[in-house]
């Protein structure tokens, strides 16, 4: 058990009382899953985190309109690939606020749920329309079961090559209380929310003040520190939804003890997800872990960190087992963040490169070998204050140029 909480295998159905499901309704070419929900059986709160790129996706904006219309008591969540319904104007809306509808008039409507109380989501081309004929029949058609987490998961996925789900446990009140979530990503990943759907569900009892609050903090944390591609997409987006139905006692509020346990599963299902898009980056090879230590303030750390794993010239180092440790001084030189150039000291792979802002004796045969496996490890003490942080990101290869020339011919 860690902070409170115990890390399991599981997904957004892992939780008492979701159910979830995905189908194939004709939006890809490729035939592939491309509509899927999941559900709360039973009345819930909610959260949720979007994307701050200006130019926001209909299913953004609608899903922030019933947030707020319900002040956080959302309990469903509808859901398509292969069309972002970005940049699409007032139809865009029109056709979210569809999904909406759809969802209610069928699978939703077993459990009584309402429009406003459904969030939608979607992921893939930008500016084009979606078909409502086709996803409308998809959506009517979705069978929604307690071991439904998988097929939600591949409805989800773009360019994905492997489905993302996490989950964690903890005791409370003599029950076992789950969190449990599912994302995709792969490219357009950017800190600040990313080309990321992530959904996460607890059986927990939370207000929703609390709730927000905790999200908030988990995905700072988390989404908000992976990089792939310096891109920031038009429809991140990450829900949590709680239903309270291993839960005994008051809500969590934030005041009791076991909300920390609470936060600490929420941020474990967080992570895992967030690191599991820097590891599924499009056409990577390597794993790219950035550790700071030493900042001033959190803050800091985290501007240092983010710079340096969405460093290109960082990047492509790596894929190159490279240890051009110059280029790593140099993005944390851009970050933004106050850093003195005497006091820098820059390692890879455990392997200290750079003492006092300079180089010292290393051997560059050892460096490059602790490059050259799927993970790579780079640190940086900036011995300014002590605060830390930690990005992930990927390498930089030829295959993402490739997989992204032709995404849309």
């Amino acid at each position: 058990m860690a902070d409170g909480f115990t890390p399991i295998a599981g997904d957004c159905t892992t939780p008492v009382g979701f159910l979830a499901g995905g189908g194939t309704c004709g939006l890809k070419a490729s035939g592939r899953p491309d509509v899927g929900a999941i559900v709360s059986t039973r009345p819930a709160t909610s959260a949720a985190t979007f994307t701050s790129n200006l130019v926001k996706a209909a299913p953004v904006l609608v899903s922030r309109e019933h947030l707020q219309v319900t002040g956080g008591r959302q309990r469903a969540i509808v859901f398509n690939s292969g069309n972002a319904n970005a940049a699409t104007g007032t139809q865009g809306l029109a056709d979210a606020r569809q999904m909406a509808f759809r969802f209610c008039d069928g699978p939703g409507s077993a459990h009584g749920v309402i429009v406003d109380e459904v969030f939608v989501a979607s992921t893939g081309v930008i500016g084009v329309t979606l078909d409502m004929d086709r996803l409308g029949a998809g959506i009517a058609a979705l069978s929604l079961t307690s071991d439904g987490g998988p097929r939600a998961v591949a409805a989800m996925m773009t360019t994905d090559t492997v489905p993302k789900a996490s989950a964690a446990s903890f005791e409370a009140h003599g029950r076992t209380v789950t969190v449990g979530g599912i994302a995709k990503g792969a490219a357009m990943i950017a800190p600040h929310m990313a080309t990321m759907l992530a959904f996460v569900t607890t059986d927990a009892a939370v207000e929703p003040t609390f709730l927000q609050a905790a999200l908030s903090r988990a995905v700072d944390s988390s989404f908000n520190m992976v990089i792939v591609d310096g891109d920031m997409s038009t429809n991140d987006t990450c829900f949590v939804i709680a239903n309270g139905a291993s839960w005994d006692g008051a809500p969590l509020d934030g005041s009791q003890e076991e909300s920390a346990a609470f936060e600490g599963a929420l941020g474990h299902v967080c992570g895992e997800l967030a690191r599991a898009m820097a590891r599924d980056g499009e056409g990577s090879t390597k794993f790219i872990i950035v550790d700071v230590t030493g900042a001033a303030t959190v803050a800091d750390a985290r501007r240092v960190a983010r710079a340096i794993a969405g460093s290109n010239l960082t990047k492509a180092a790596v894929l190159g087992a490279d240890p051009n440790w110059g280029r790593i001084a140099c993005a944390a030189g851009y970050s933004g963040a106050p850093i003195d150039p005497n006091r820098l000291e820059v390692a890879i792979g455990g392997l200290t490169l750079v003492r006092d802002g300079v180089a010292i004796a290393y051997d560059a045969e050892a460096a490059s070998n602790r490059m050259r496996g799927a993970e790579v490890q780079i640190a940086v003490g900036l011995h300014l204050g002590d605060a830390t942080a930690t990005a992930w990101g990927c390498d930089l290869t030829p295959e993402y140029v490739h997989l992204n020339s032709d995404y849309t011919t």
